[in-house]
């Protein structure tokens, strides 16, 4: 099991802003403290040569191009629009 004296369980919960219980505050000291365990074996893995990236796999936008097409009429548009005053249609008002 990894040691768990070195993390402040505290500072990080809030920096988290979280209110921990002290069940919750052992459980969590012992799960970070295995994560940073992990952590500490990845350090000893050799990068030389290794590029640093954000992804395992380069990525790539694949948008459609942005051509303009002609909209819905008017009257197409509010067809089926319960209330409609001047082109627009009506809803009730919701502010307080």
């Amino acid at each position: 099991m990894a040691d768990t004296t070195n993390i402040d369980i505290d500072r990080v919960a809030q920096l988290a802003r979280l209110a921990l219980t002290p069940e919750e505050k052992e459980k969590f000291s012992r799960q970070l403290a295995e994560v940073l365990h992990h952590m500490r074996q990845l350090e000893q893995v050799d990068v030389t040569g290794v590029e640093p990236t954000a992804h395992a796999f380069p990525l790539f936008n694949v948008w459609a191009d942005d051509l303009a097409k002609p909209g819905l009429p008017v009257e197409a548009a509010l067809r089926n629009a319960p209330a409609q005053r001047d082109n627009m249609i009506v809803v009730p008002k919701v502010v307080e």
